[in-house]
């Protein structure tokens, strides 16, 4: 019964959300920041929308089908919680200041997974940046001097970005999207975020926004680390690597002929992120499946062998977990 499953994005209105995400919503409401494509975190599980298994969530899916949705051994480490949360954002104005704890940290403190992830850049306005990190090796009190004097800016390091581009964060890298920036981002299935400073901006009512000053301080890295994005060179028509980490690996695939795709020594779930262009999946067991362009489709693990069709130039983000 199973087959390559897409599910109902999960919309994320934010008060720094823009309109290029609008599509994805029913009403074509603006100020969608988020729409989170594959989620299993608490209150927010994806819902399967195409095929015979629409109407079903993500965790009663594995429930049923374990491993052979999963993968094996994901399935022993994590049961009926899927490790990954797939995300769209989009920057229309900058996001705060944020540090996200480590695996060993959120269990201790929150009892959840820490949170490492990557960015890949779909599109850039001019000028657009990112903060990643300090930009130059500083201690726990030099931080929080700065911090109380409101010259933390004075120690970031911003830097422009463009399409194409591509970063990893591991869980205490101090970071933040800033305005113009549309991302599709893969993490660890978590939603611990400790923010540490807003540019002293105030809501309608004139409130600032919690600042999580005490927790962040002692999960960050004050390392200083020259270079956060990702080097790689794209090959037509075969998968380019971004990231491999412990918690997913991700290609990219720029494609415009048909492409093969074996996964016998895979024992994970792939999940496609569809950037550019439109293609179909085949497996040979069912039904082909159209994917277009902002649509995510999550191949269960049991499909060893597809074949994707693209319509033109294709573009996709390839994840999955290796052991």
């Amino acid at each position: 019964m199973l087959y390559p499953l897409k599910f109902h994005p999960i919309l994320k209105k934010k008060i720094w959300g823009g309109e290029r995400l609008a599509y994805k919503s029913k009403e074509h409401e603006e100020s969608i920041g988020e729409s989170w494509e594959i989620s299993a975190v608490e209150d927010n599980i994806s819902v399967v929308s195409n095929g015979i298994l629409a109407d079903n969530d993500l965790q009663e899916l594995i429930e049923v089908y374990m491993g052979d949705l999963v993968g094996d051994h994901i399935y022993e480490k994590f049961g009926i919680e899927f490790p990954l949360l797939i995300k769209y954002i989009d920057a229309n104005d900058d996001l705060s200041i944020q540090v996200h704890p480590d695996d060993k940290t959120a269990k201790e403190r929150h009892n959840a997974y820490g949170k490492t992830e990557m960015w890949y850049i779909v599109d850039a306005e001019k000028d657009a940046s990112l903060v990643l990190g300090f930009n130059q090796e500083i201690d726990k009190a030099t931080y929080l001097q700065a911090l109380h004097q409101n010259k933390l800016m004075d120690l970031l390091n911003v830097q422009k970005v463009k399409k194409g581009e591509s970063f990893f964060i591991p869980a205490g890298l101090v970071h933040a999207i800033g305005k113009g920036c549309l991302i599709a981002e893969i993490q660890q299935t978590s939603d611990i975020t400790y923010r540490i400073y807003d540019y002293n901006r105030k809501d309608a009512n004139g409130n600032t926004r919690e600042l999580h000053t005490d927790l962040a301080t002692d999960v960050i890295d004050y390392s200083y680390q020259p270079q956060h994005r990702v080097n790689y060179t794209p090959q037509d028509n075969q998968s380019t690597r971004l990231v491999k980490c412990p918690y997913f690996t991700t290609n990219l695939l720029v494609f415009d002929r048909d492409i093969e795709k074996e996964y016998v020594h895979l024992d994970s779930f792939v999940i496609y992120m569809c950037l550019q262009g439109t293609f179909t999946i085949t497996t040979g067991e069912c039904d082909p499946v159209l994917v277009n362009k902002g649509e995510t489709v999550l191949i269960p693990a049991c499909f060893k062998n597809l074949t994707l069709y693209p319509d033109d130039i294709t573009q996709i983000l390839e994840i999955y977990v290796e052991e």
